[in-house]
């Protein structure tokens, strides 16, 4: 059977990717590893926490555990990926990136919208680099929606879903596409009236790019 990993940041999106994959991956074991510190680590001192290091060593995890595949399900980390594919010498795939080119795809002006510095950068140079591999200019407006991450981190849900569903609502009255940039925001965006502008989140997107990715027939 074939067996691929998830390598998460929060454990709080475990349960979402697990469901998932149930849909999406049929006949596929899944692992779900985490560092819930990475995030905290990557905005304090990357290189001295040694955050390449870490994620090296649970790829190793999920190598030495048989997995075929190993999916990043955070948008902070997705720089590492590339040399991780090359260390491990199996796919090392971003959850993003089936966002990111269906936003490229949607629109010119697009809204990138996140509650983490750490993630914000990294996704919009992965929008940028997706619109260049597509041959697509893109206006991109970068949005940091304040006081969401502490709100959430201290069990505060409900104040986080509110900035961010401000946030989203405000963008999707200027741009023709808003892309959440993690995989947390999504519950917060959900039944939003947004006048027909698509709000993109990651996960399930993103695990329908791994079933393609490893050829797997999706479940009717």
């Amino acid at each position: 059977m074939t067996r691929i990993s998830f390598l998460h940041t929060g454990a709080v999106v475990i349960p979402v990717f697990a469901e998932l994959a149930a849909t999406h991956l049929p006949g596929v074991e899944v692992q779900h590893l985490l560092d819930d510190k990475i995030v905290a680590d990557l905005g304090a001192d990357p290189e001295g926490r040694d955050v390449a290091g870490r994620l090296s060593a649970l790829g190793r995890t999920a190598v030495a555990a048989g997995s075929e595949a190993l999916v990043f399900s955070c948008s902070s980390i997705s720089g590492f990926a590339v040399a991780l594919q090359q260390e491990l010498g199996i796919p090392v795939l971003r959850i993003d990136e089936a966002m990111a080119d269906r936003a490229v795809e949607a629109g010119r002006s697009v809204a990138v919208v996140a509650t983490l510095p750490t993630t914000l950068a990294p996704t919009a140079a992965l929008l940028r680099e997706r619109a260049a591999l597509l041959g697509v200019e893109i206006d991109l407006d970068e949005v940091l929606v304040e006081g969401a991450f502490a709100a959430v981190s201290s069990g505060d849900r409900a104040t986080h879903d509110s900035l961010v569903a401000a946030a989203v609502l405000a963008q999707t009255a200027r741009h023709d596409v808003v892309v959440l940039a993690q995989a947390s925001m999504a519950g917060a965006a959900a039944g939003l009236d947004t006048g027909g502008v698509p709000v993109l989140t990651s996960p399930e997107l993103g695990v329908r790019r791994v079933a393609e990715t490893l050829h797997l027939a999706p479940r009717a």
